[in-house]
Order: structure tokens, then sequence, then C-alpha cells
């Protein structure tokens, strides 16, 4: 059984693309409005709210669970990529790396963003983090509609 995995699904929005990536850059603190039943909090621990490398703590909830995660943001702009690397909370307790990607790529109205979950489990009876996954699929579709009432 692989300890390594990567999950990955492609989804299309109709939020404006550069204003999806800036939600996940630039003004993270509104993610819990925009997605309450799943986002409680975030919180900047170094850095600020839109500086890669920057550390944040995020309060959610998954299946039912409140959990916490403290991750590192990456950006590439030229990509329009966020990749949230997991640094400790809940998630670390079963995975070495967890990292959460969301890539946005624009087309003529709206956009695709693909959704990335690349980990890798702690021991081999570690399920897959498809609840993760199932959780960061529905930030994404709120996030989205957000934007689009905005």
């Amino acid at each position: 059984m692989a300890l390594k995995g990567k999950l990955e699904t492609e989804i299309e929005i109709k939020a404006d693309p550069q204003k999806f990536y800036d939600i996940f850059k630039k003004q993270a603190h509104q993610i819990p409005n925009a997605t309450p039943d799943h986002i409680q909090g975030v919180e900047v621990h170094e850095g600020d709210w839109e500086t890669h490398g920057s550390v944040k703590q995020w309060k959610y909830t998954v299946e039912g669970n409140a959990e916490v995660v403290k991750e590192k943001v990456e950006f590439d702009d030229a990509s329009k990529t966020v990749t949230l690397v997991g640094v400790e909370g809940d998630v670390m307790k079963s995975y070495k790396t967890f990292k959460g990607i969301f890539k946005v790529t624009p087309k003529a109205y709206g956009s695709f963003v693909t959704l990335t979950i690349e980990y890798e489990k702690l021991r081999a009876d570690v399920a897959e983090p498809n609840k993760y996954f199932n959780t960061m699929l529905n930030i994404a579709k709120d996030v989205d509609a957000h934007l689009v009432k905005a």
C-alpha cells in the first residue's frame, strides 16, 4: 500500500478568476464569511495575509468534527496557484506531508479551478484524505457562490 498519494479534480466556477485567486491570496480573512459551515476562523501566525511563506491557522469543520491546522502559504501569481502546506494541527496527526492546492485557470466566462491534495501518510493504515478533499471542494464552491453574489 502506497503511503504517498494525490487527489485531484477540476470544477467550473462563475466567479472572476482574479477575484477567486485574490480571496485566497489577499483576503483569506473573508473566507469564513463565504463558507461558515466549513471554515470558522483564520488568523495570521507569521507574516501577513498576502505574503508568500506566511503562516496561518485555520479553524474548520470536517465531517462534523472541529479541527485546526496551521499552514504555510505559497503563491504563484503567474499560474494563479495557491498552495497551503500543512505544518501542524489535526491533519498532521495522520499525514507526514499535506498540501492543498487551488489553481485557477481563466476561460471566456468564469474559470476552472483545479483542486489537488498531495499527501504522505504516516502509516499504511491511514485512510486517503477524502474527507479533507470533499471539504476543499465544498469550500471552493462556497467561495465561488459568495463572489458571484458580491
